[in-house]
């Protein structure tokens, strides 16, 4: 329902992220080589951004698509930042709070995506409402679905939870509630990655020197692309990537390193 991706490495021009690569987010915005439902992602895009010394992130959305934004390419050719968290979008249900349905949603120094659908919504929903702070509904920043599962996250994040932990804890209560739902997450810090594998794509690749991507697929042939399984939550920093299964908790496992 949407294509994402989270960078962390050298500061780089939007750019060589999100437009230039052969197979890059605006080429998947209508033509994803591997997302598994929908075909076209044109219901809205937005960028999240870390500048050098402030840990809150800029963000441009707009509700349209990304290639029908001209003044985009020359924000993506300027713009450098090491952090980086982007989506185009494909709406569950079309219509309503334009932009402010598109991710990256924030709160403080966290961006947040979600790729995928909370099945039934919004009925499924009902049971997962009084888990929630009365002014967490109120301030949901759109009615959609996926702002719905970035409050269930963010109170998680807030109650003191690791990022790995919040996500995984969230598509697990999400699945018992509405069980054919389909929930990749991204989170970032700007200094960390997380994200869940549960019912589409996910792709990383990390590299000494050029840091590393999380993405809903890859945006070129590079080799060292590595598919995520399902069912699996991923973290990532500086020394490497972790996955663990996102089904139940596990014992921790090795990173793979950088090098």
């Amino acid at each position: 329902m949407c294509r994402h991706l989270a960078y962390l490495g050298p500061r780089s021009p939007l750019e060589r992220l999100l437009t230039k690569p052969p197979h890059s987010l605006l080429r998947q915005s209508w033509a994803p080589r591997r997302q598994r439902y929908g075909t076209v992602n044109a219901d809205g895009f937005g960028v999240g951004w870390y500048a050098p010394g402030d840990p809150v992130p800029a963000r441009y959305r707009r509700a349209g698509p990304i290639w029908a934004d001209l003044s985009f390419a020359d924000l993506a050719r300027v713009v450098r930042s090491g952090a980086v968290l982007a989506a185009v979008r494909d709406a569950t249900l079309a219509g309503a709070d334009a932009e402010a349905a598109a991710a990256p949603f924030a709160s403080g120094s966290w961006l947040f995506s979600h790729n995928g659908v909370v099945a039934g919504w919004p009925d499924a929903a009902a049971p997962l409402v009084a888990t929630l702070p009365p002014v967490d509904l109120l301030s949901l920043p759109a009615r959609n679905d996926s702002a719905f599962v970035w409050a269930l996250v963010l109170h998680r994040l807030r109650a003191g939870q690791d990022p790995d932990r919040a996500l995984a804890e969230t598509v697990r209560e999400v699945a018992r509630a509405a069980p054919a739902s389909r929930l990749n997450l991204l989170l970032t810090d700007g200094t960390a990655i997380a994200a869940t594998a549960w019912g589409d794509s996910l792709w990383y690749r990390t590299e000494p020197g050029r840091g590393t991507v999380v993405a809903s697929e890859p945006y070129d042939d590079d080799p060292l692309w590595r598919e995520v399984p399902d069912r699996t939550v991923l973290t990532a920093d500086s020394t490497g990537v972790l996955l663990a299964p996102a089904a139940e908790p596990a014992a921790v496992p090795p990173k793979e390193p950088c090098t």
